[in-house]
């Protein structure tokens, strides 16, 4: 059974602060260190579960944050980027499973740790009307594929809105419980990864047993819409072909979720 940890940092254990996932800040290295320490929680608990195959994608900013001399020797690891399937690298044919570490909510929630939507100057994206965050733009990747989004640790915020979007059923880790945007009460990592172990050996074993959540399918074609914060955002952004522009919004179309994915990554670059 081949399962994927989707990884980013900003749900990881102890951050409260954009200084702690900047490879530039003095901070970063410990913080480098507790996400690797979740991700090892949630490769432990996938194989508990019965998983045979794990595969990490590091999903954070240039995608070289993971220790790979500290990664649990049961998995490998997608580095660094800018790669195909970006933050769900590995995902495809013969993944039976995804669990997202480190997950954040989507820009806009309120008492959720550095809520934001891929770049700080997207203040929503809409796939066919419904909006999403980070968190259901990598699930409707992965449900492209057919394949369930079965756990996720993370703030407080980012585990609600995951059981929003793709049921009851996902299996989550609460590692944090914002009290604004830069502040929350933590759990330590002694704390933390058993929980997390917990929530992914569950979640493997359910999927083993046929009683996991079911992979968010986004239907075809895809409206894809992408709101900025700036005028001149939407302006440089909107110099693609084939967009359709309300104010700061910019709409495209797209035959299926993998290029809907695309093109949204396409537009926060020109932006």
């Amino acid at each position: 059974m081949r399962i994927v940890i989707a990884a980013d940092m900003e749900g990881i254990t102890g951050v409260v602060h954009w200084d702690h996932t900047t490879a530039t800040h003095t901070e970063y290295a410990r913080f480098r260190q507790l996400m690797t320490g979740d991700i090892n929680a949630a490769v432990a608990g996938a194989c508990d579960g019965g998983a045979t195959d794990v595969v990490v994608s590091d999903g954070h900013g240039s995608g070289r944050n993971v220790l790979i001399e500290d990664l649990d020797v049961r998995a490998r690891l997608h580095s660094g980027g800018p790669r195909p399937l970006s933050m769900v690298e590995g995902v495809g044919p013969g993944t039976d499973g995804v669990i997202f570490v480190g997950y954040h909510a989507k820009a806009g929630t309120p008492a959720a740790i550095l809520d934001h939507t891929w770049i700080g100057a997207a203040t929503g994206v809409w796939l066919n009307g419904t909006e999403v965050g980070e968190i259901g733009l990598n699930a409707a990747v992965c449900g492209h594929f057919g394949v369930p989004v079965i756990a996720l640790a993370g703030c407080r915020a980012a585990c609600a809105e995951g059981t929003e979007l793709l049921g009851a059923q996902l299996e989550t880790a609460a590692v944090k419980t914002a009290t604004g945007r830069m502040s929350a009460e933590c759990l330590p990592p002694a704390a933390t990864a058993p929980l997390i172990r917990t929530a992914a050996a569950r979640a493997t074993e359910r999927l083993r047993q046929g009683s996991c959540p079911s992979p968010w399918r986004v239907t075809p074609p895809i409206e894809l819409t992408v709101e900025f914060n700036a005028s001149d955002l939407t302006d440089r952004a909107g110099i693609l072909p084939g967009v359709r522009r309300d104010r700061r919004r910019l709409s495209v179309t797209a035959a299926d979720m993998l290029q809907a994915y695309r093109l949204f990554q396409v537009l926060t670059r020109l932006a």
